[in-house]
């Protein structure tokens, strides 16, 4: 690999984890509020989950394409791809947040309660401490399945590293694939490590 292909790859590594970062961003944003209304609203919870689970359903490549003739969120090219990724995120980010927050022990929630604690208390200083393990593991495998989703924006003018196993897919290049491939999956490998050493910490802290 000489300089200029190096070049090219740092290039659209940051174009890569700008996409992910953004998608989890947003993603989280949305759904761990959402997960904290569903958490006191049983009815509507299971219907949420049922329609987060028929998206998480819809290949990559399909979602892709539905989005793009779609007004405002739709088109070619970044928003798009990262409308898609926030998508795929909603559901492993909610469903988390909601088994750490049900998860927590009733007993602990009617002992804040008993000294005094108002319902906000109660959300900010007891349950979503206690659940901060469970949504950063829903957190690690949103970023984690995103790194490898992500790839495939390129095919709609997306930018990362895509560009390279797309355009080694045309020209039947294995080093271009490769040169995309490998370090997708290491940064998918690394923010999986990182990810699950801030979620034992977090879990020793409960």
């Amino acid at each position: 690999m000489d300089a200029e292909q190096f070049h090219e790859v740092l290039q659209l590594s940051g174009e890569h984890l700008a996409l992910v970062g953004t998608a989890i961003g947003i993603g989280a944003a949305i759904a761990i509020p959402a997960a904290i209304l569903l958490s006191r609203n049983a009815s509507p919870r299971r219907l949420a989950l049922g329609i987060l689970n028929i998206l998480q359903t819809i290949p990559s490549l399909a979602l892709f394409g539905f989005l793009i003739p779609i007004p405002l969120i739709g088109g070619i090219g970044k928003r798009t791809a990262i409308v898609a990724l926030v998508v795929y995120a909603l559901l492993p980010l909610v469903r988390n947040t909601l088994a750490g927050i049900l998860g927590v022990d009733p007993a602990v929630r009617e002992s804040a309660v008993a000294m005094g604690m108002t319902n906000a208390q109660v959300l900010m200083q007891v349950e979503l401490p206690l659940a901060a393990p469970m949504i950063l593991a829903g957190l690690r495998i949103a970023t984690v399945t995103s790194m490898g989703t992500a790839v495939i924006a390129a095919a709609i003018g997306g930018g990362g590293l895509g560009v390279l196993i797309f355009r080694g897919i045309s020209f039947n290049d294995s080093g271009q694939i490769l040169s995309g491939a490998i370090p997708a999956a290491v940064m998918a490998l690394i923010a999986d490590e990182v990810l699950g050493w801030i979620e034992k910490r977090f879990s020793r802290y409960r």
